[in-house]
């Protein structure tokens, strides 16, 4: 394992990006959201995607020097045409728009189309609570689950993120995906050679499956059944149609189509918290919800009540003054692509 500090593995990313061909600007707005993914715990979407990406942007499916062209329809509302460039450097540019709005206009929307893969909702929600504003963050992804009462994929795991942020820095930070757990999981557990509980995946004919090469065959289960499918599907409809972007079974799956661009499309909302409430009086409020929250008798007491964004914000913190920890051989394949520019 080694072991290195924000600033240098958001360095190394860059360095990597930029060897690719993605101009410095939008290979350290990327690097640092994944870099925070990483940081705050979400290990599937953090460092290791850089050899993700730079894989696709040689086959072709993403655009390296696409920076997204920004298009001001109203004072509050924006869209962005990311022209399938690199899906976190575009996503970051569509959060400074919603900022810029939300800080003049107390509310802030941007539809994003022609996007990419951008990785964990948590860092983008991070920013916009660090910066003041509530945030609601979406976006589509390549279909993984089927619509109520079928069985055919057609509907992507579309998470939803929710920020509500505290003066404090213990902001409420809410991502997940609409599936019982995201496919990269089930990519992880077939590469660590483990088995998945049957809640998570069917195969192809829709049974229940421990085997994540079968499940990665088959479809990702959905939260809550058909209620979990309808809400991704209405997300995935919110992003796209109002972005122009791919919709569900129109996006190709990156994994199986790396030279394909994905079109996606994704939507961010902000608000401006401070324009609403005083500063002080949301600390003490989120302070007496979290005091309710944790001071709930616990199912299991190794796993007690908290607030959305609480275990993320602790491993970011502890990141910012420890570091953090990769195997060697992650490192060494990011630096290989550094030096391959």
């Amino acid at each position: 394992m080694g072991r290195l500090s924000l600033a240098a593995a958001t360095t190394l990313a860059v360095k990597a990006f930029v060897a690719a061909g993605v101009p410095p600007k939008q290979a350290e707005a990327a690097a640092e959201i994944l870099v925070l993914a990483e940081a705050m715990g979400i290990t599937t979407h953090g460092l290791g995607r850089v050899t993700d990406y730079v894989g696709r942007i040689r086959a072709g499916g993403i655009d390296p020097t696409a920076c997204g062209a920004v298009t001001r329809l109203l004072p509050a509302l924006c869209r962005v045409d990311g022209a399938n460039g690199l899906g976190p450097a575009v996503m970051q540019s569509a959060l400074t728009e919603a900022i810029t709005s939300a800080s003049s206009c107390g509310v802030g929307a941007v539809f994003v189309g022609g996007s990419g893969h951008v990785g964990a909702l948590a860092p983008y929600l991070y920013l916009a609570a660090e910066a003041g504003f509530a945030a609601f963050v979406t976006t589509n992804t390549a279909p993984m689950i089927a619509p109520a009462g079928g069985r055919s994929a057609r509907i992507g795991n579309n998470p939803l993120g929710l920020a509500i942020p505290d003066p404090d820095g213990d902001h409420v930070l809410l991502d997940m995906a609409l599936s019982v757990v995201s496919r990269s999981r089930v990519r992880a557990a077939q590469k660590a050679g483990q088995s998945i509980p049957e809640t998570w995946a069917s195969d192809a004919n829709g049974h229940p499956t421990t085997d994540p090469a079968q499940a990665l065959e088959g479809l990702m289960l959905a939260i809550g059944g058909d209620k979990g499918a309808n809400l991704a599907l209405c997300l995935d409809l919110m992003a796209s149609t109002l972005s122009g972007s791919a919709m569900l079974s129109e996006i190709p799956n990156a994994a199986n189509n790396p030279g394909e661009p994905q079109n996606l499309g994704q939507m961010l909302m902000l608000v401006n918290a401070d324009a609403l409430t005083e500063p002080e009086e949301r600390s003490t409020r989120l302070a007496n919800a979290r005091r309710l929250i944790e001071t709930t008798v616990p199912i299991d007491p190794d796993k007690p009540a908290r607030l959305p964004g609480s275990r993320a914000l602790a491993r970011l913190r502890s990141a910012m003054d420890q570091g953090m920890e990769f195997p060697q051989g992650l490192i060494d394949e990011i630096e290989a692509l550094a030096g391959a520019g």
